[in-house]
């Protein structure tokens, strides 16, 4: 026989966390407007200026920032999670709607329309994808065109992994030149990087990019004209301009505001002089001048003064984020507790059984963490802390589930029979027998799930979760090693903090047994 358990306290408790997490303060109160970004500088900046533009129309803007790539963006605005995000006239006609480039605007519109979006407010340059090499390499291989690739099949090549999939980037150019190079994968913000220290010869760019000219990079011509039209324009969610018409209003005042030599000079703002995304945006909304173009993507043009590791780790936003990483971590882990231990005793209880519940939990292991995020996006209806426990939570379960399994089948058979003995029922035997028995081998496996989910919580960044994962994003963005320790290194030092405390709860608990 196997314990009974309380259903009803279990679905009560999972109930009070679910409400709690639903309560929490990421999410976004009823009537506010929610912007989003992809994980690159442009991004971000722009989302930064819809979002101030929408406060001066009296909305309570909120920028979800970095929430990956268009797949996750696009679907976090399809279910409501965010209004409203820059995008690129040729991404949504060839990535998001599947048209073929040129397509008419009533056919865009009406496709969108269809998902609920529009597209709308031009803002005045157009971003492209092209790819670049080192002026060393493309005079070694004789490179001034897409065409010339051909030639040089030897060349490393390594782009970022959207472009690498997406439908007009690397798998359509390599017919339509028919290039035979096979390139990897990089993340975009550390192309640049190894463009510099000639770790590959190849990478893919977008055409305002500030390190371009900083590194002196030779852009190869499209010359069979492959790429579409990459201007910039907002998509947003089709009830919007109704819904909150003062911020609409604000937010439609961009159109044709920004030129090219203008974005240009934003970016080289935050990647070479190190200026924060809501300063850039709060300039270029006020209508301050940056440095002309070329001085701005100069490498001597003088920098801001970057902070020191110490301050960038505990500047203004490090209790915020610690809250946040510490909600993530505290809920996921509650939920997979309460989830784990029955399911343990079940497979504990029953062995054929057990062998099920314990390759399921097992399996959902090998599920790549973004993967499983944008998964649950569409089936959750939303970005944000709710998606991010639920994953967590799942890949807390099989240390939990496996030592709650363990410390059960390791109570001797002669203590089992003497609670028979005494009378007590299986509900009664496992609640004070059984389970305090097993407690220190359970406490060891919360002890890994915990650790385990610090640092898996910092992904969580990427949908909008919070938690350090926001700075390791931005590091990552900006080829900022500096922004991306201040994230990695609190991660690391709580996950070392909450380890130490459940040793010492160990030993307290190893303790009063001896006693």
């Amino acid at each position: 026989m196997h314990p009974s358990f309380p259903l009803r306290s279990l679905a009560a408790t999972l109930a009070i966390l679910i409400a709690g997490a639903l309560a929490s303060p990421l999410q976004a109160a009823p009537q506010s407007l929610a912007v989003g970004s992809k994980r690159f500088t442009e991004s971000y900046i722009l989302g930064e200026v819809i979002t101030q533009a929408a406060r001066q129309g009296g909305a309570a803007a909120e920028h979800r920032q970095g929430l990956g790539n268009t797949a996750v963006v696009v679907e976090a605005l399809k279910t409501g999670a965010i209004d409203i995000y820059p995008e690129y006239l040729g991404t949504v006609e060839r990535e998001i709607l599947k048209l073929p480039t040129g397509s008419p605007q009533a056919l865009i519109d009406q496709k969108l329309r269809d998902l609920g979006l529009a597209m709308g407010v031009p803002l005045g340059f157009a971003n492209g994808y092209a790819l670049a090499a080192s002026a060393e390499v493309a005079r070694q291989h004789g490179l001034t065109t897409l065409g010339d690739l051909r030639k040089a099949p030897d060349l490393r090549i390594a782009i970022s992994q959207e472009f690498l999939g997406r439908e007009d980037g690397w798998p359509g150019l390599s017919r339509r030149y028919q290039l035979p190079q096979r390139p990897t994968s990089i993340d975009h913000g550390l192309s640049y990087q190894a463009l510099a220290s000639q770790r590959i010869d190849l990478t893919d760019i977008y055409t305002t990019d500030a390190r371009i000219a900083d590194l002196g990079l030779v852009t190869l011509q499209d010359n069979e004209n492959y790429f579409p039209r990459y201007d910039a324009v907002l998509l947003y969610r089709a009830d919007l301009p109704t819904r909150a018409p003062a911020a609409w209003q604000q937010i439609a005042a961009l159109e044709g505001r920004i030129d090219v030599t203008r974005m240009i000079a934003m970016n080289a703002q935050a990647e070479l002089q190190g200026q924060a995304f809501p300063a850039i945006a709060a300039g270029f909304l006020a209508g301050a001048k940056p440095a002309s173009a070329p001085a701005a993507q100069a490498s001597t043009a003088a920098p801001q003064a970057r902070p020191s590791l110490s301050s960038a780790i505990f500047g203004g936003d490090f209790w915020r984020l610690t809250r946040d990483h510490l909600w993530l971590v505290a809920v996921s882990v509650g939920i997979a507790v309460l989830i784990g231990i029955p399911l343990g005793t079940l497979a504990a209880a029953r062995a054929v059984l057990g062998q099920g519940i314990l390759g399921i939990v097992g399996l959902l292991q090998t599920v790549p963490s973004l993967a499983l995020l944008a998964a649950l996006i569409p089936l959750l209806g939303r970005i944000g802390t709710v998606p991010a426990m639920v994953a967590l939570s799942l890949y807390a379960l099989l240390p939990i589930v496996r030592n709650t399994a363990v410390g059960l089948q390791q109570v001797p058979q002669g203590t089992r029979q003497a609670a028979v003995a005494l009378g007590m029922t299986p509900a009664q035997s496992w609640r004070l027998v059984l389970l305090p028995l097993a407690l220190p081998v359970i406490v060891a496996g919360i002890k890994t799930a915990t650790v385990m989910t610090v640092g898996t919580a910092t992904i969580a960044a990427f949908i909008g979760a919070g938690g350090y994962g926001e700075r390791i994003a931005q590091g990552l963005a900006l080829n900022d090693g500096t922004t991306l320790l201040a994230g990695a290194i609190p991660s690391a030092g709580l996950a070392v903090l909450l380890q130490v405390a459940f040793e010492l709860a160990e030993r307290l608990m190893r303790r009063q047994g001896a006693g």
